[in-house]
């Protein structure tokens, strides 16, 4: 992502004049500052919906297990 160092901003793409900052007129690089981490795995937790999909596949799950027992003694 486009980054300068002059004003500590990232751009879009689309936003750069020739290569130079639209607001100060510096340079522009294509990376990210040193001083940040990667934030997309940090303090982040799967969303609410993704925790009910698992539950409910873990309910299915057991409930077959369950069954599949019952069926095995039955059988034998």
């Amino acid at each position: 992502m486009p980054w300068c160092d002059s004003c500590s901003a990232y751009h879009a793409p689309t936003a750069l004049d020739g290569g130079s900052c639209p607001t100060c007129g510096g340079v522009v690089t294509d990376n990210t500052p040193h001083d940040h981490e990667d934030d997309r795995t940090v303090g982040q937790s799967a969303p609410w919906h993704f925790w009910i999909v698992v539950v409910a596949l873990a309910a299915y799950l057991l409930w077959r297990a369950i069954v599949g027992v019952m069926w095995a003694l039955e059988r034998f």
